[in-house]
């Protein structure tokens, strides 16, 4: 179907379905001072950083069970690993073999992986502290990603940061600071919109000034948008992967209720998700679609069900299908 997009399925760091399989199991640093050994507590956390990282694996075959070729991984692989009482320990050491593996089998089956590190992770903070910590945290990412043999270009999302009550000093701050920010992370970023504070227009405007990818986020920016119409701007999204080595990516999701909107539901709302997809059918040749539900693959079984039902998708496998135009 040469005038229709392919679109690709993936979900966030955790399956509802395998048992016993957490990415992210982890250890309190109170916990962590409590063991008067300390090189016995260090081996603990690379024994959990290592099953972390093997449960990772197994999800991937999960997904490639059922053709999932995109996937994110989750941000807390190694516990502790920016702490910064535990500068000097070399985690990658004990976990170099089991990332290889982890980044072999990612290009075997073609499969693309990212990050979203979490939410106290932000480049627009005027403390010196909180930026340096926010640049430790993304450098981490980075080792994982080397550690893995996968191309840095474009593999961690991330929001801009606070407005700290004054959103077009936020916005410069950003910009700002991007300049003290390494090469390897600035190559690394893609800049989402959110729920609350910076929309898709103040996104696009950082994008497009600093070279950076915009991932259009749907259901944040029915919260919190200028323009209602965000396909005006869909060509300026379109824009700002120009230069990426990967297809278009969004992220989808569903509000909880009218009163939760901002929450997000256990599934995708498959009407809602039809709307977006008719809207940018066609525009680009390939996109990937992040589901940020409650319920992570069971989410997207449950929306690849709803859309098998439509006269209007044509599914390719379990995970990806075009709309006919």
């Amino acid at each position: 179907m040469t005038n229709s997009t392919l679109f690709r399925l993936g979900y966030v760091a955790m399956s509802v379905n395998v048992k016993n399989c957490s990415p992210s199991q982890t250890m309190t640093y109170k916990r962590f001072q409590q063991l008067k050994d300390k090189e016995a507590a260090i081996s603990r956390l690379e024994r959990i950083a290592q099953s972390n990282i093997h449960n990772c694996l197994r999800l991937l075959k999960h997904n490639l069970a059922h053709d999932i070729r995109f996937f994110r991984l989750s941000s807390r692989l190694v516990p502790l690993a920016t702490h910064e009482d535990l500068t000097g320990w070399d985690y990658m050491e004990a976990i170099r073999d089991d990332l290889r593996v982890l980044g072999d089998f990612t290009r075997k089956h073609n499969m693309r992986v990212d990050f979203h590190p979490d939410h106290f992770v932000v480049l627009n903070n005027p403390k010196e502290e909180i930026f340096t910590g926010s640049v430790k945290s993304l450098l981490h990412h980075v080792q994982l990603l080397n550690g893995m043999g996968i191309d840095l270009t474009h593999r961690s999302v991330l929001h801009v940061g606070g407005t700290y009550k004054n959103k077009p000093m936020a916005l410069e701050q950003f910009i700002s600071n991007w300049s003290y920010v390494p090469a390897s992370v600035q190559k690394m970023l893609m800049i989402e919109n959110d729920d609350k504070s910076f929309n898709l227009q103040d996104c696009l405007y950082l994008g497009e000034k600093l070279g950076i990818p915009v991932v259009f986020d749907y259901h944040h920016h029915l919260a919190n948008h200028e323009e209602a119409d965000w396909a005006l701007n869909w060509d300026r999204v379109i824009n700002t992967w120009g230069n990426s080595p990967l297809p278009l990516k969004m992220h989808i999701s569903s509000p909880k209720s009218e009163q939760a909107f901002r929450s997000h539901a256990d599934l995708v709302d498959p009407d809602m998700f039809m709307r977006f997809l008719k809207e940018v059918n066609g525009s680009v040749p390939q996109m990937d679609c992040m589901i940020e539900a409650k319920r992570k693959d069971s989410a997207l079984f449950q929306l690849t069900q709803d859309l098998k039902g439509r006269d209007d998708i044509e599914m390719v496998d379990e995970a990806s299908f075009y709309v006919k135009a």
